[in-house]
């Protein structure tokens, strides 16, 4: 584990302290790779970013990125500062758009979560409910979709967070809080990176990392047939991780949501993305529930929870 050392500016007589705004400009740095395309993101100046880094930097007694001529590359410090700073701003943006609930609820919720919805998005709002809601008590298992169809219906679950794409029963009725739109995985400096998008046949020429968990190959092929391609699979994997490691390391790519993307493999590769021209269907996050199940105080409240974060007014509807 990275230890940043303590109070590294005080040594150098300098008086600092974090502020959002440092925070923010390493993210979008981190992220997109270059502090020009970064500048341009926050429509500020590239000198402001620059300035920023260093102070963190100086603040943090450590180095954030490798300068090169292909851009900014995160070092091991770095990296590990990424994840406080993700948490950082994560932080504030809660304290800043989440209203406090009108109502406290309290008892046993029982919710179903698919693999991909628990891995990569679920747990960040599972602590926020808590929070709030401090006298429910959330009980989560993780199931594939056919269990989470027949616990619900069996009533051993109260609601589920699903793929709402994959639901097949008639009986359950849901709710889509947000999709994540798919986009093409290919390592940095792959020749595809240079341009602005590409089609499905361009894809089609490379070897292709197929992920399988959560009924993912099933989604893909659906919109590859659409198109009339057939992707090279080089290897079908049920582990998003290992996709992630097999395109940084140029094994191969892949397309997959805007969820689960990372800027960088667990080695420290950069990952990039590329939006895809022909038709593909984003991938589709929300709650499910039995059509004939009346809701408990704290079933509402977990519903409430998330049309407060996601939902506005105008986009609360049921596929009934």
């Amino acid at each position: 584990m990275t230890a940043f050392p303590r109070r590294a500016w005080e040594r150098s007589g300098c008086d600092m302290s974090l502020t959002l705004r440092q925070v923010r400009y390493f993210v979008a740095t981190a992220e997109i790779g270059q502090i020009s395309q970064a500048a341009i993101h926050l429509n500020i100046s590239q000198s402001a970013v620059t300035t920023a880094i260093k102070e963190l930097e100086a603040m943090l007694g450590v180095q954030l990125f490798v300068r090169s001529a292909q851009g900014m590359n995160l070092t091991d410090a770095g990296r590990h500062f990424l994840n406080r700073a993700y948490v950082i701003v994560r932080s504030v943006e809660d304290a800043l758009n989440s209203p406090l609930p009108d109502y406290r609820a309290s008892g046993v919720l029982r919710v179903a979560a698919s693999y991909t919805v628990l891995g990569y998005f679920l747990p960040h709002h599972l602590q926020r409910m808590e929070h709030w809601h401090p006298d429910v008590t959330i009980e989560v298992f993780e199931q594939e979709r056919q269990a989470i169809e027949q616990g619900l219906l069996d009533g051993q679950f109260d609601m589920a967070v699903v793929l709402t794409a994959n639901l097949t029963h008639a009986d359950i009725v849901s709710e889509i809080l947000f999709n994540s739109e798919r986009r093409l995985w290919l390592p940095s400096h792959h020749p595809l990176c240079e341009r602005g998008a590409v089609s499905l046949a361009d894809v089609a020429q490379e070897p292709y990392i197929l992920l399988t968990v959560d009924e993912a190959e099933h989604s893909a092929m659906r919109y590859w047939e659409q198109a009339g391609q057939t992707p090279k699979v080089r290897l079908r994997t049920s582990s998003v991780e290992a996709v992630r490691s097999m395109v940084a390391n140029g094994s191969g790519v892949a397309i997959l949501s805007d969820l689960v993307h990372r800027p960088w493999s667990l080695e420290g590769k950069r990952i990039e993305t590329l939006t895809v021209t022909d038709p593909v269907t984003p991938m589709s996050v929300g709650l499910a529930w039995h059509r004939e199940r009346d809701f408990t105080p704290a079933m509402q409240a977990f519903r409430d929870y998330f049309h407060d974060a996601f939902l506005a007014p105008q986009q609360l509807s049921a596929r009934r």
